[in-house]
C-alpha cells in the first residue's frame, strides 16, 4: 500500500504553503504514472488512465468524483471515449500541495 494514501487531506486556505521539493522528491515516486505538467504557470499532477470504452471511463470518473467530494478537495477530469484524464492542484495557492499527491495516490486505488 502508498503510505500516501494513509494519509488524509486537510484543509487548505489561501497562503497555505506549496509542496516544497524535498516534498515532490519523496512523494513521486509513489506515483509512478503520474507527472508533473506547468499549465500557466501553475504546476498540476496529471494522469491519464485507459479503459475499454466510454462507459468504463465515465464510471472511474464517477468514483473520482465520489472520493473529491468525501475529502472536499476536487479534480479537474477529462473523460473521452476509453480514456480519462485527471489533475489535481490546489486552486487556492496556484500549484500543488501535499494533499494533491494524497489525492493522486488515493485515485490511483480506484483503478481496477
Amino acid at each position: 500500500m502508498n503510505q500516501l494514501t494513509k494519509k488524509i487531506c486537510t484543509a487548505c486556505r489561501v497562503g497555505a504553503p506549496l509542496a516544497t521539493e524535498e516534498e515532490i522528491n519523496e512523494f513521486m515516486p509513489q506515483l509512478p504514472y503520474w507527472e508533473i505538467i506547468e499549465e500557466k504557470g501553475v504546476k498540476q499532477l496529471k494522469r491519464v488512465i485507459i479503459f475499454n470504452d466510454f462507459v468504463d471511463a465515465m464510471a472511474f470518473s464517477q468514483k473520482v468524483a465520489i472520493l473529491a467530494e468525501g475529502e472536499n478537495h476536487h479534480p479537474a477530469i477529462l473523460t473521452e471515449w476509453g480514456k480519462v484524464t485527471v489533475f489535481w492542484w490546489t486552486h487556492k495557492i496556484n500549484g500543488l500541495h501535499v494533499n494533491d499527491f494524497i489525492m493522486a495516490a488515493k485515485t490511483d486505488e480506484l483503478i481496477t
